[in-house]
């Protein structure tokens, strides 16, 4: 009865183990669908307008030569933090949208709060203040620290939407909101080059995790951006049908010639962003009580990204077809989920 105790017995469910149930329809095209959503904040009075879609601050995802091609989807990048300034005047000047990008700043600034990262931002945010988007981003959101950091943020830039995680609980959810945040970011280890959940035993099953953290969310009129476990256009759908306002992608976007990454033997490197080999491209030093949640993965070339946001818009579009969703806005009331894999109820009888 005491081990019973610390276990959840509700069923909790990953991208897998879900299909969406297809619905009588009215429409008659995967033309007439409409992606675009116009959403509000909390606490920011802007608003976003576009596809929320979303590029992750990763090597090879969060570049400038992505946003290019994401703005002409009213998409939005994360930029990677380890741009220079020139870097930054030279992208801008380049063509790259301010509208279209987000800021972010790394774990540092929890333990640091004048850390190197969150000063780059000001300086950033100096330069260009049109830019909407602050995120900031941890492996860990839990911290108490880091919450603080939130509200720090907030008031130093009221305007701002901020983007903050990452967590996978509403209980954390509703903290991160309350204490300034817009936008939750929500997934913890589901990453294609994440090994959290192998390193530490911790996480949450993603769906199952977006449907609580996006009611948590929608109660305090906050939003989420469910983060890392989508390896197709069908788990970004059913990330949106389970409430998501935002979905993030890493690996999906990862291995083209956007990447600003070196093909070597044909393929592009990626890595998770705790791993042994962004700490060492970034001249992070390791300490002696870390270990490494995240790993290495060869990709071979894609080409352009362009095709592959096309092949994702097209597979949201056809699932709104499917089960009758005229708006992207629409599809979580339209959805209804099937359970795909037989669950096991484990029952301990030796410990009742």
């Amino acid at each position: 009865k005491r081990l019973m105790s610390h276990i959840e017995q509700d069923l909790k469910l990953n991208f897998d183990d879900v299909l969406l149930k297809p619905k009588r329809s009215t429409l008659s095209s995967r033309a007439s669908v409409d992606l675009n959503r116009t959403i509000t904040f909390r606490h920011s009075p802007k608003t976003f307008t576009g596809v929320p879609l979303m590029a992750a601050n990763m090597d090879g995802v969060g570049t400038f030569s992505m946003a290019k091609v994401l703005q002409k989807y009213n998409c939005i990048t994360v930029i990677k933090k380890h741009y220079s300034l020139d870097e930054w005047k030279e992208a801008i000047g380049s063509g790259v949208s301010l509208n279209h990008i987000a800021v972010c700043t790394g774990a540092n600034m929890i333990h640091d709060p004048n850390a190197e990262d969150y000063y780059n931002i000001k300086k950033i945010l100096e330069q260009w203040p049109d830019i909407n988007y602050i995120c900031l981003d941890v492996a860990n959101g839990y911290q108490e620290s880091f919450s603080n950091f939130v509200a720090r943020v907030r008031k130093e830039y009221p305007d701002k939407i901020i983007i903050a995680g990452n967590v996978i609980t509403p209980e954390m959810t509703e903290q991160l909101i309350i204490r300034g945040a817009d936008i939750v970011k929500c997934g913890i280890g589901p990453g294609s080059v994440c090994t959290t959940r192998t390193m530490t035993g911790v996480g949450y099953p993603q769906v199952s995790g977006i449907m609580e953290c996006s009611d948590a969310a929608h109660g305090l009129k906050g939003q989420i951006v469910a983060d890392g476990g989508c390896r197709t256009p069908g788990d970004i759908s059913k990330a949106y049908a389970a409430g998501a306002d935002f979905v993030m992608l890493g690996g999906m976007l990862a291995g083209h010639k956007e990447s600003e990454l070196q093909l070597a033997n044909g393929v592009y490197e990626f890595y998770g962003m705790s791993s042994d080999r962004a700490m060492e491209n970034h001249s992070i030093d390791k300490q002696h009580y870390k270990g490494s949640e995240g790993k290495v993965v060869y990709l071979p070339d894609r080409g352009s990204v362009e095709h592959t946001i096309e092949e994702i818009l097209g597979g949201v579009r056809s699932t709104c077809t499917y089960i009758g969703a005229e708006k992207l806005k629409d599809l979580p009331k339209c959805a209804t989920f099937i359970q795909t894999r037989e669950i096991v109820n484990l029952v301990f009888s030796k410990y009742e």
